[in-house]
């Protein structure tokens, strides 16, 4: 783990101290969590294939296609 240390004004400490004591948490804990949360959001793409393209197997020559093994083949075309 790297050690950073940043100046932030009297005002944003005093939120980030309430925060943290709200939260039962230290301030580098809030901190830690705000960053993941501002440059590592969460997101889900709605036009992920795994959304769009049912059914996820496809049958081929009366054999339907191993999707449970080859679901990122199938929906993105790559090996799984």
């Amino acid at each position: 783990m790297k050690l950073i240390q940043a100046r932030i004004p009297e005002a944003e400490y005093e939120v980030l101290r309430r925060r943290a004591r709200q939260e039962e948490k230290t301030m580098q804990e809030v901190i830690r969590e705000a960053l993941r949360a501002h440059l590592l959001p969460d997101t889900v793409d709605p036009d992920d294939p795994i959304f769009t393209e049912l059914p996820v197997f496809r049958t081929k020559g009366g054999r339907r296609a191993r999707a449970s093994e080859r679901h990122n083949e199938i929906l993105y075309g790559e090996p799984s």
